[in-house]
């Protein structure tokens, strides 16, 4: 059947069609992990970005609508890599329905043809042979296809079709994939999205019978700082109205005029605004005349800092906080702003007290985010920790390669000075910690303190969940593996300890002192015997530190420095 536009309505039940076949197919896609290792999360990393984005939807007869509350779930649900590559496709096929109530072919095929664009450019250095490829030729297919038969159905079908020959060829353009025999789990995720949609507009798919409801957040309020008398935090999104433009020079200065704390972020196609004032009804109904608003809290700021005051006395008599000001107009001053802070994404609780040590100079907020292998936080997860921090500028420590495209996202949308310091494990994070100088802010520290991360030499230790071929070397399921932090087989075997040995036998000479943090999998007495024999083979050591580090899935995560 000839289907020549589509509604809002009609879109919305594809895209959820499509999650519910990439749902149904996530065990597979988990499995094309190119490394045998416990963290093949790229299927369930798509699927967690897909359902939050799901979460934001309100009916809508638009097909702009739908799409806008699809970018801002997408947006702010991202989680690991491959599903913050997933919400800038989101976001270009947003770009591209700009403006429609409904869509034809050629619109679809523009759509996908600007969600292939926003793809690549959310990759600062991208990979053929990945979901990137995918995506980039299903859009191709896509726009021949409308250009012979402005037909929605034929040019999905062309796209679906296409997709599914990229990610055939994927192998072939990326030599670990050959290597590991699996095709781009990314690319696998695209395509069994697309295919969901195809089968919907046939009519193979019925629509889910209980609608995702709608998220009535998607930025956790954080603890508001002001004094007493500061009146309320106002915060929201806001879309201008059809044919118009926000005028984000105009907003700011009227909101100066009212209020202080002004912060407005965005473009003219959507701004997130942020005010201190004790009229918050000015506030809302000045943003009522600037279009459609999202998402708005309003928090009372002296009630906030009641609160906050109580949590800081709370977490003082712990040793953790710096002691307060005598006088009390003082203490009220100081209850918000420290100048730096740290967003530190952890793997497993024993690492906490050590990056929260920081915090005790009294000039750094340390905010800890659980995640790590197989638990990516959500980009909108570590907005929330910036929003919650009292600092005036932050650096973001992703501690794992695949939450850094996250923790860019994340950065990208706060309202403050935020880097992110691209270290790959905890071990990195901490050292990146000891170059931490709190005079030059969140900008001067982060390429010091990547260069730091990368002095210390790091391994991690886990075991193989299937057979595979890495680095040109067999490895068998269930045998040790050491991996550099890159992902790079350093020593494979079936006894434990001579594989770690080995393994570090490819650090450069000369390292003064090893830690070992062991994994919620090992024990002490299992890692104070590893200390020995790592004494014994380098004897001229100063010193082995044993730290429990509780992290799941590695055994051990090894640093010599």
């Amino acid at each position: 059947m000839v289907r020549l536009a589509c509604n809002g309505a009609g879109l919305l039940g594809a895209v959820r069609a499509a999650v519910v076949n990439l749902g149904r197919h996530v065990d597979e896609i988990n499995a094309l992990n190119v490394f045998p290792v416990p963290d093949g999360d790229t299927g369930s990393n798509m699927l967690a970005t897909c359902t939050e984005m799901l979460r934001y939807v309100r009916d809508d007869s638009s097909v702009e609508g739908v799409v806008d509350r699809l970018r801002e779930g997408a947006l702010f649900g991202a989680r690991g890599n491959s599903g913050v590559i997933l919400s800038q496709i989101v976001r270009g096929l947003a770009e591209g329905f700009a403006g429609r109530r409904r869509f034809n072919g050629l619109d679809l095929a523009h759509a996908l043809a600007s969600a292939s664009t926003a793809a690549y450019g959310a990759v600062p250095r991208p990979v053929e042979g990945t979901m990137l490829t995918v995506i980039r030729e299903a859009a191709a297919a896509a726009v021949a296809a409308a250009e012979r038969e402005n037909d929605i159905g034929a040019v999905l079908a062309a796209a679906t079709d296409s997709a599914q020959k990229a990610l055939a060829k994927t192998p072939s353009l990326l030599p670990v994939l050959r290597e590991a025999g699996v095709v781009d789990a990314g690319g696998a995720g695209l395509l069994r999205l697309f295919e969901g949609a195809l089968r919907f507009l046939r009519g193979e798919v019925p629509l889910p019978a209980t609608r995702a409801p709608a998220f009535p957040s998607p930025i956790p309020a954080g603890i508001a700082h002001g004094d007493p008398g500061h009146g309320y935090e106002t915060v929201y999104l806001v879309h201008p109205f059809p044919g118009q433009l926000l005028d984000l020079d105009r907003i700011t200065a009227y909101l100066v005029r009212t209020g202080e704390s002004v912060n407005v972020a965005g473009d003219a196609k959507a701004a997130k605004i942020h005010v201190h004032n004790g009229r918050p009804d000015l506030v809302m109904r000045h943003a009522l005349r600037l279009g459609r608003i999202v998402n708005a809290t309003v928090l009372d700021l002296d009630h906030q800092v009641d609160e906050v005051r109580e949590a800081r006395t709370a977490v003082a008599g712990a040793g953790i906080a710096r002691e307060e000001p005598a006088d009390p107009a003082a203490r009220d001053a100081d209850v918000s702003r420290v100048p730096l802070g740290i967003i530190a994404v952890v793997p497993g609780d024993g690492f906490t007290p050590y990056f929260e040590e920081v915090a005790l100079s009294g000039e750094v907020a340390v905010s800890i985010v659980r995640g790590g292998q197989a638990q990516n936080p959500s980009a909108g997860e570590i907005l929330e920790a910036i929003r919650r921090s009292p600092a005036e500028e932050l650096l973001i420590l992703p501690n794992n390669p695949n939450v850094k495209l996250a923790a860019g996202q994340a950065a990208e949308m706060s309202d403050r000075p935020t880097r992110v310091v691209p270290t790959r494990n905890a071990a990195e994070g901490l050292a990146a910690l000891l170059a931490l100088q709190v005079a030059d802010g969140a900008s001067g520290n982060a390429e010091r303190m990547l260069r730091a991360s990368r002095e210390v030499q790091t391994m991690l230790v886990t075991a193989a969940v299937r057979d595979a071929r890495v680095g040109g070397r067999q490895v068998r399921e269930g045998q040790t593996m050491a991996l550099d932090p890159d992902d790079g087989l350093l020593a494979v075997g079936d006894d434990r300890n001579t594989v770690i040995l080995d393994g570090m036998c490819s650090f450069t000479p000369g390292f003064g002192l090893v830690t070992l943090w062991y994994g919620d999998d090992a024990n002490l007495a299992e890692a104070e015997g590893l200390a020995q024999r790592i004494h014994a083979r380098w004897p001229a050591l100063d010193d082995v530190e044993v730290r429990t580090g509780l992290q799941p899935h590695y055994r051990y995560l090894i640093s010599a420095e």
